[in-house]
């Protein structure tokens, strides 16, 4: 038999090829931290959304419902898109409603999906002025006068990268098992339950 010769260019390719398939398998105790339920939960969910995406408005309350249906946790985490023109700007004002308590950051987010399409970089700030009257907090000139807030959301954008998301709202049903796969991404909504199930019964 001849033995053909490979072009130089295809041997690396060939070489990546054999990596990829004797990687080792993912194990549960591999699994990312941020792919973890928080202490004390079995199971949760994790989302990683931008608050100017239509999709995670979309999203949102059916998270939410399934949280409540399973009481299991909702672990939101931001990521904002550079082609929203006031995704993180909106990000950074969570952070600061997050400080007064994580139930109103996160009122605020379910706010702000609802009023989503009346929301511009003009209004957002007199947007969160009200919000913050109606929940009697006050609401200071400089939100973030150290660019902790915006460091927050940095460092969750980052860690989305760093997970290889490729679109928002990006799901994952996440368990503390030590066994199998402790994730999965959820890419169907209309699944989320039966992935729920599925999680906790394993």
């Amino acid at each position: 038999m001849k033995i053909q010769r490979l072009p130089l260019l295809v041997l690396p390719s060939l070489v990546l090829a054999c990596l990829v398939l004797l990687r080792p398998p993912v194990f549960a105790q591999d699994a990312p931290e941020a792919l973890r339920p928080p202490k004390g939960a079995q199971v949760a969910l994790v989302v990683f959304e931008d608050l100017q995406c239509p999709q995670c408005s979309r999203t949102a309350p059916l998270l939410a419902q399934a949280g409540r249906t399973y009481k299991i946790p909702v672990v939101r985490h931001d990521f904002p898109l550079p082609a929203h023109n006031w995704s993180f700007d909106a990000a950074v004002l969570a952070r600061y409603f997050d400080t007064h308590s994580k139930e109103t950051g996160n009122a605020f987010r379910d706010s702000v999906f609802e009023h989503q399409l009346e929301i511009n970089p003009q209004n957002l700030r007199g947007f969160a002025e009200k919000f913050a009257a109606d929940h009697k907090i006050g609401l200071p000139f400089v939100v973030d006068p150290t660019g902790k807030l915006a460091g927050l959301v940095r460092a969750d954008k980052e860690l989305g990268m760093s997970l290889h998301l490729e679109h928002t709202p990006t799901i994952w049903v996440v368990s503390n098992k030590r066994n199998g796969k402790p994730y999965v991404e959820v890419t169907d909504t209309n699944q989320l339950y039966v992935l729920i199930d599925a999680m906790k019964k394993d």
